[in-house]
C-alpha cells in the first residue's frame, strides 16, 4: 500500500526554488536564514531534531535525486565521516567561514570595502554572479550578506550532492553543521531536564 504524502514531504520544492531564485536575484538569499533559525528554534523549544527528520527540504532533495532517480551509489559513508571529531571539526570550520562572511559584510556596511558580486563556492572558487544583482533600496551591506550567505548555502548543497553521489542519498545529514548543532542543543536540553526531575 502506498504511503500517504504529507505537506512537508514536498519541502524539497522550497529548497530547489531557493537555489533558483538566488541565481536570478541574490537578495532572495536572505530567505535561507529560515533554514538556520527554524531548526534551532525547534531544537530549543521541543528538544527534538524534527526539522532534520521531517522538514529539511535539502535532505528530501538528496533523497529524491539519489534515491528515486538512482544517482547515488548507496554505499555506507566512511566511519571517519561519522566520527565526533570530524562532525565537530566541520562545525567549527563552518563557523569560522560563516563569521568570516559576517566580517566581510560588516566591512561593506562600514564603507571600508566594496560589494563583492561573486559567489564563493567551496570557500575557494570565486564565481562571478553580477547578473543576480539588480540594485536595492537597502545598504550595500545587505547585498554583501546575500552574496555571502548564498555562497554558504550553495557550497553546502554542492557538498551534499557530492556525498549523495559517492555514498547514500542523505549522507550529508551525517555531518551537516545544522544537524550537529541541533543535536548538541537536544542533548543539553535533555541533560537539563533530567537534572530538574
Amino acid at each position: 500500500m502506498k504511503q500517504k504524502k504529507n505537506w512537508y514531504d514536498y519541502l524539497w520544492i522550497v529548497s530547489l526554488t531557493y537555489l533558483i531564485l538566488g541565481f536570478f536575484n541574490i537578495l532572495f538569499a536572505w530567505l535561507g536564514l529560515l533554514c538556520f533559525f527554524i531548526p534551532l528554534l525547534i531544537a530549543i523549544i521541543k528538544g527534538s531534531k524534527a526539522y532534520c527528520n521531517k522538514y529539511c527540504g535539502r535532505g528530501q532533495l538528496f533523497s529524491l535525486v539519489g534515491g528515486r532517480f538512482g544517482l547515488s551509489r548507496r554505499k555506507d559513508i566512511p566511519k571517519w565521516m561519522k566520527s565526533s571529531w570530524f562532525r565537530y571539526g566541520f562545525l567549527i570550520f563552518f563557523f569560522v567561514m560563516f563569521f568570516q562572511m559576517l566580517w566581510n559584510t560588516y566591512l561593506v556596511f562600514a564603507g571600508t570595502k566594496n560589494v563583492s558580486m561573486a559567489v564563493t563556492l567551496l570557500w575557494t572558487f570565486r564565481l562571478p554572479w553580477h547578473w543576480a544583482y539588480h540594485g536595492t533600496f537597502f545598504s550595500s551591506g545587505v547585498t554583501q550578506f546575500a552574496f555571502g550567505f548564498y555562497s554558504v548555502m550553495l557550497t553546502s548543497t554542492v557538498l551534499g550532492f557530492l556525498t549523495m553521489l559517492l555514498f547514500k542519498p542523505r549522507s550529508w545529514c551525517v555531518y551537516c553543521p545544522m544537524g550537529t548543532m541541533t543535536q548538541l542543543i537536544c542533548r543539553a536540553k535533555h541533560v537539563t531536564s533530567s537534572q530538574k526531575s
